[in-house]
């Protein structure tokens, strides 16, 4: 029986049942097709708002099945898409009706201590080279959920609690393995296809498959001091005020991260709290403990905070104490600025914003970034955004569908209320699905947009990955 598939330009494609099957034959891993086993979870991605179904899953165990799939994509001319971590917020890992590449039995990490590098697998998350490079008291620079995918936080730039330190992630990459649009497999570095190497750090999914990446790592732990402070809703523009000034004169060891929500019934929360706001600050002191603790004295005198968990705990538990907020299959829909610094303006709609919350679930986050990142040119990565100091997430997240569109339209108008806050740029990670070209543009800027293209036109003539955040050549 012929099987029917998307192709590339959103027609059908008719695969002759030998194709597929000499493509299962050649094949290490599983490929599933709607009806086989595994194949509803492995469709299944973190955002419980996507909900497409690949003609068919090819779960690759190595560098050899992502190639071979490739080819087989290219051949029949099929709809392609790539699955790292599945954590990426427009659910680019899936496509409806074509081919779904999934990494994400691909785990393995390597680490070589003394040359203070790691090489770690695309299907890999932050917790996977987390607990690896740990063991050696080292680490990169990589997000603030575990279960975030390596693959998409790279390719799309990257930053958490060691970017004040270290830059964006990926100004720390060193090289890649990639598989390209004809299907062969290539080391890509400063030395080697340099231009491949340059857009795949931050400019997206469109030039490759990266089947693993190998970062740089540096000192951090295996203990820090962190954790978060607490105050009631009452109090949250004056934590917001202490956090803008606070975080302004921080050392670069130290990374701040505030947030608006309701508060959860967790354990820290004084029980009385449960169910209304609370403004959080979450710390990470990767210097010496005894400096961080002095830091905080002053933090620590602001209002009446609620409560305190900020202590020497291991840098792993650290960048897995967000996990709880973004379970699997929740839905979620983000909206976000880069912001050159924080005002009075800003802090005003922060606390209105959230005081019309929807969920109970929903956030609203103001990360830290200043210091590494602004030191390197503009065009050291499509990344960019160096004058950015903090990034602005409008997190809204809830369980129920015939809820969208309330809390899609929370999110939408605290992001139009603060556009004047922000720098004009757009961190190209947490574009949703309806986000196009003008939000790409503010991603990269005109320049690095032309040069990308550019790289596209000769790595990716056909435009076989277009299942990204799109740059057309």
């Amino acid at each position: 029986m012929v099987i029917q598939l998307t192709g590339m330009d959103g027609g059908k494609v008719d695969l002759p049942p030998e194709a597929v099957q000499a493509f299962r034959g050649a094949f290490s891993g599983a490929v599933l097709a709607p009806g086989d086993e595994g194949y509803e979870e492995a469709r299944r991605i973190w955002n419980g708002m996507i909900d497409r179904r690949p003609g068919l899953i090819a779960r690759c165990t190595g560098t050899a099945d992502a190639a071979q799939a490739v080819r087989f994509a290219r051949r029949h001319g099929l709809l392609l898409s790539v699955r790292g971590g599945g954590h990426n917020i427009a659910g680019l890992a899936v496509c409806e009706g074509g081919l779904m590449i999934d990494l994400s039995a691909m785990r393995g990490v390597w680490v070589d201590p003394a040359a203070r590098l790691a090489r770690a697998q695309a299907g890999c998350t932050l917790g996977d080279l987390d607990r690896e490079t740990q063991a050696h008291g080292l680490a990169t620079v990589l997000g603030f959920v575990s279960a975030t995918g390596i693959a998409g936080l790279t390719v799309g730039g990257g930053f958490g609690y060691l970017t004040r330190r270290h830059g964006w992630t990926c100004d720390n990459v060193a090289s890649m393995e990639v598989v390209t649009a004809d299907g062969e497999i290539r080391q890509v570095s400063a030395g080697s296809h340099p231009d491949l190497f340059w857009a795949l750090r931050g400019g997206g999914g469109n030039f490759g498959l990266v089947t693993s990446f190998e970062y740089r790592l540096f000192p951090v732990g295996p203990e820090i001091l962190g954790g978060a402070l607490a105050w009631r809703g009452e109090d949250a523009r004056q934590a917001l005020e202490a956090y803008r000034t606070f975080s302004a004169a921080a050392p670069r060891e130290l990374t701040c991260v505030a947030a608006l929500r309701i508060a959860p019934p967790a354990p820290w929360l004084p029980k009385e709290q449960h169910g209304k706001l609370v403004a959080l600050i979450f710390i990470c002191h990767t210097g010496r403990i005894e400096e961080g603790e002095a830091l905080l004295t002053a933090l620590r005198r602001v209002g009446n905070p609620i409560a305190d968990t900020v202590t020497r705990r291991p840098y792993t538990q650290m960048q897995s104490l967000l996990d709880a907020t973004q379970p699997k299959g929740r839905r979620y829909y983000w909206k976000s600025h880069y912001l050159p610094g924080i005002g009075p303006e800003l802090i005003n709609l922060a606390v209105d914003h959230a005081g019309r919350l929807v969920s109970p679930h929903s956030a609203f986050f103001l990360f830290h970034l200043q210091g590494a990142l602004n030191e390197l040119p503009a065009g050291h990565s499509p990344a960019g955004n160096r004058d950015a100091a903090y990034v602005l997430n409008i997190a809204s997240a809830w369980e129920r569908p015939e809820d969208d569109a309330a809390n899609i339209q929370w999110a939408r108008d605290c992001f139009e209320a603060t556009r004047a806050s922000s720098t004009g740029g757009a961190y190209v990670n947490f574009l949703t699905e309806e986000e196009g070209a003008d939000r790409i543009e503010a991603a990269y800027g005109r320049s690095i947009l032309d040069r990308l293209a550019a790289i596209k036109r000769t790595h990716d003539p056909d435009d076989l990955f277009r299942h990204t955040k799109r740059i057309s050549g």
